[in-house]
């Protein structure tokens, strides 16, 4: 009997084990998002930046981010997007109070762009290719690419310190996981 038990003990791990391959995702926050190139996949973070995940996740819903231009993109920077207008100066009309937090801007974190007032972060993000000190505690961080980096790296650079676009690429799509067509 206490062999039967102990096989049925580790039969029982084992499938648990299998079961959970290291930590699986959290679907409601993930996002999808979809360039021409491929899929870009963002794990987002409630636990630094609440109310930026929520905002983000409700324009995701209503569909905000599709069709959206990656309008100021930096080599060795970043690339940005979010504004509807194509400029820079656009959003949805909502500001979202600062959420700093001690979290680095490395390569493939995802930061919201903001106007000098630190509250004033819309609905504009960036990812950024490369470490960039600079920005940590100054910006809100609210995700990490996990997958599809190479993608973001190709998207269409822009020319000057400003890192204006000329024929920018797009966001084709943009998803919760957990709303995502299969």
């Amino acid at each position: 009997m206490k062999t039967t038990l102990q096989h049925l003990a580790y039969a029982f791990m084992l499938v648990l084990l299998l079961a959970i391959p290291g930590q699986a995702a959290d679907l409601e926050n993930t996002l999808y998002l979809d360039l021409e190139f491929g899929r870009v996949v963002i794990e987002m973070r409630p636990d630094l930046a609440p109310a930026h995940v929520e905002r983000i996740k409700e324009l995701v819903r209503q569909g905000f981010y599709d069709g959206l231009k990656f309008h100021r993109v930096i080599p060795d920077f970043m690339a940005q997007t979010g504004d509807p207008t194509g400029t820079g100066r656009g959003g949805s009309g909502r500001n979202i109070l600062a959420e700093f937090s001690d979290a680095p801007f490395e390569r493939g974190t995802v930061g919201m762009a903001r106007a000098q007032d630190d509250h004033s972060a819309d609905s504009q993000f960036f990812i950024c290719y490369a470490p960039s000190p600079f920005l940590n505690g100054k910006y809100t961080v609210w995700g990490q690419v996990t997958k599809g980096m190479k993608f973001v790296d190709m998207i269409r650079k822009g020319h000057g310190r400003g890192g204006a676009v000329s024929n920018p690429d797009i966001i084709v799509k943009m998803q919760v996981a957990a709303d995502a067509e299969k």
